[in-house]
């Protein structure tokens, strides 16, 4: 059979690459977001999801060159969910449309993926303006990154931007269970529990355009963060959560029950049977709690295996 000598057998494939971008009511800096995207990877293929916009969002996206899907779900969570069930590709962008994030930095990152032989990048934010990131949240970020630390053992510089390069691979196994700005704590979890290899790498933070508004709301969407996190913490290492409540409901059961238990040794009567009884009754759900963390971490281990085994078989070949 003769063989095709036009192409050298060494050059690899290009990959195909997809910059997707979730969009509310971005009707001001979404073609700007699109376009600069295009500037610096003018054949790759940007996608925006109108996530229930009540501007014209869409029509501004669609005719600075995007494809425009739509998600009548609202929430940033609901929006990436659609965008990785509709776009097909190999490597995949993801950052918000209002002009924040550096499309420069892109190239670099999507470098780093292939060369290091990373699933995913995490875009950290340089922000050199003051009036580009609140200080509330700058705190609060700061506080998340420690707890996120802390509860799942992984270092991380900035668990809440939204710009990230990652494979499509690391985007098969994302379950999204997230409707809103936890997305990005679930995918950082996500790549943390299954021991994905992940980057870093700092990119620019501009703040909003005159007239651009953010969607964040610090406390409302601080705490719905922080109960996300618990989820996670608990769907993955049950036996830590289940372990600790077991724990502080038995220690409840001692600080109640010893009293009684000595009080008993010394005259032989119990004078406070309500106490005895709630006390007894702690120490039995303790080990209930206890023991259920102890099946469900069973299950937990089984199901980290079963998306592990999903995460090798559908690589994508480099």
């Amino acid at each position: 059979m003769p063989v095709n000598h036009t192409l050298p057998a060494t050059i690899p494939p290009c990959p195909n690459i997809a910059i997707i971008l979730p969009a509310h009511n971005e009707e001001k800096t979404v073609a700007a977001t699109v376009q600069a995207f295009q500037q610096v990877l003018p054949n790759c293929e940007v996608v925006v999801c109108d996530n229930a916009s009540t501007d014209q969002t869409a029509h501004i996206a669609r005719k600075a060159g995007a494809r425009v899907i739509h998600e009548p779900l609202k929430g940033k969570g609901n929006a990436v969910r659609r965008l990785l069930a509709t776009v097909n590709a190999d490597i995949y962008i993801l950052a918000d449309a209002d002009q924040t994030y550096d499309a420069q930095s892109a190239p670099a990152m999507i470098k780093l993926l292939e060369q290091a032989h990373l699933d995913m990048v995490t875009g950290i934010r340089q922000h050199t303006e003051s009036h580009s990131y609140r200080t509330g949240h700058i705190w609060g970020n700061a506080l998340f990154n420690r707890l996120f630390g802390k509860l799942f053992k992984t270092p991380t510089q900035d668990i809440f931007s939204g710009y990230r390069v990652f494979t499509r691979r690391f985007a098969s196994i994302l379950p999204i269970q997230s409707s809103g700005f936890e997305i990005e704590t679930e995918m950082t979890a996500i790549a943390s529990i299954l021991k994905i290899s992940t980057g870093e790498f700092p990119v620019h933070y501009a703040p909003r355009p005159a007239g651009s508004n953010s969607k964040l709301r610090t406390w409302s969407d601080g705490f719905k963060i922080l109960k996300s996190f618990f989820r996670l913490f608990r769907h993955f290492y049950p036996a830590h959560f289940y372990g600790t409540v077991a724990s502080l409901t038995a220690l409840l059961s001692l600080l109640l029950g010893v009293p009684v238990i000595i009080e008993f040794m010394q005259t032989g009567l119990v004078p406070r049977i309500p106490t005895a009884i709630l006390a007894s009754s702690l120490g039995m759900i303790a080990f209930v709690i206890f023991t259920t963390g102890i099946i469900l971490e069973a299950l937990a281990r089984n199901r980290i295996e079963q998306r592990k085994l999903f995460f090798l078989a559908s690589g994508y070949k480099e």
